[in-house]
């Protein structure tokens, strides 16, 4: 590892590794949420996957402010809030459409029939639209009981509004006082939590949603605008393992330490690292595939989690069916999130995109 360098980062560049990395986390994420319906956290073998959403949070604070910094003073903030509601929405309402006949037509349970007409239609309105709307009590009080994922979306959705009000005019040294506060703010929900950060996704923890997009999305925006980089050999393979051993590191009395080590240093770490490494060229596909399938494969799968639990709950499969069922059902979930991409999202996005050109 060699000392951060400052760098300009160099126009329309395109971070393969960090999209790679962002199709790791998507995948460990599905695993994890397979894996906490059958397994309380210190026996599930990957119990913080949780903490890829903070990852993505971060990697989106990069992101947003590579693509937009240079440009979003000249442009109006309608045409920025069209561009990302083209990029974002349509899996948010593909999603809630998935989450709704998962919820009606649950082979294995449920109980639709439990809920009025009127308040089913409610619900599903509030996913596509991303309100609010924590009723359902035989889902925990899921923020989004039809598409649970869409409580980071949401949050998402609000750093998106305050970058382009006014992070992006902030300097950098009071976009640093900002992430400092942010940190604080980190600390607090772990502390008030019992050490765990995993909140944000129901009524309950709704504020804790609030803490992990602000520090990791201004630290992502303080990467790009200090142009942090950090070279090194590690490559595509190398910045996986050191991901995904966050994702399998144990589930202690020392969460109230290492969860916001990771979020605070960890990751800002890993995105520095991943913008400054070097893609081996077998491995450029890869990471293309995973970076295209991560966001698809986020907002689709949490259907068929409802559908996996009531599976679970009525029929109890021993240890040898439950690591078939969670292989099988990830390897079938990302090619859903990929033929979703190839003949939902990217379609369109180009048609909506289109349109806006027109208009």
């Amino acid at each position: 590892m060699t000392k951060p360098q400052t760098e300009t980062l160099k126009p329309k560049q395109h971070f393969e590794i960090l999209d790679g990395l962002r199709g790791i986390a998507a995948v460990a994420i599905v695993i994890f949420h397979f894996m906490e319906i059958v397994h309380p956290p210190k026996e599930n073998f990957i119990s913080h996957g949780f903490l890829a959403v903070d990852f993505f949070f971060c990697l989106s604070g990069f992101v947003i402010a590579y693509a937009y910094h240079d440009r979003i003073g000249k442009m109006k903030i309608t045409d920025f809030f069209k561009l990302r509601l083209i990029r974002l929405h349509p899996l948010v309402v593909f999603g809630s459409v998935l989450g709704l006949l998962a919820f009606l037509f649950d082979p294995f349970g449920g109980n639709p029939e439990s809920y009025q007409i009127g308040k089913v239609i409610l619900i599903f309105l509030a996913s596509v639209f991303l309100i609010p709307f924590p009723v359902m009590a035989d889902r925990y009080f899921n923020i989004f009981g039809l598409n649970a994922p869409g409580w980071s979306l949401f949050w998402e959705y609000i750093a998106n509004i305050f970058y382009a009000l006014f992070l992006y005019k902030l300097s950098r040294r009071s976009l640093f006082l900002l992430t400092v506060f942010a940190a604080i703010g980190i600390c607090f929900v772990s502390h008030r939590a019992g050490g765990s950060l995993m909140g944000g996704w129901s009524g309950e923890t709704f504020w804790d949603g609030c803490a992990r997009i602000s520090y990791s999305f201004l630290a992502g925006m303080i990467i790009y605008r200090s142009n942090w980089i950090i070279k090194s050999k590690l490559g595509f393979i190398g910045l996986s393992i050191l991901l995904l051993a966050t994702f399998v590191m144990p589930f202690s009395d020392w969460n109230w330490l290492t969860e916001p080590i990771v979020v605070l240093l960890y990751f800002p770490l890993l995105i520095v690292l991943g913008a400054g490494a070097t893609l081996a060229p077998g491995f450029k596909k890869i990471c293309v595939f995973f970076g295209q399938i991560s966001y698809p494969l986020y907002m689709t799968h949490y259907a068929v989690m409802w559908i996996f639990a009531n599976y679970y709950t009525k029929y109890k499969p021993d240890t040898t069916q439950l690591t078939f069922i969670v292989i099988i059902g990830t390897i079938l979930l990302v090619g859903i999130a990929y033929l979703t991409m190839n003949f939902y999202d990217t379609p369109v996005r180009k048609y909506l995109t289109n349109r806006r050109k027109k208009v």
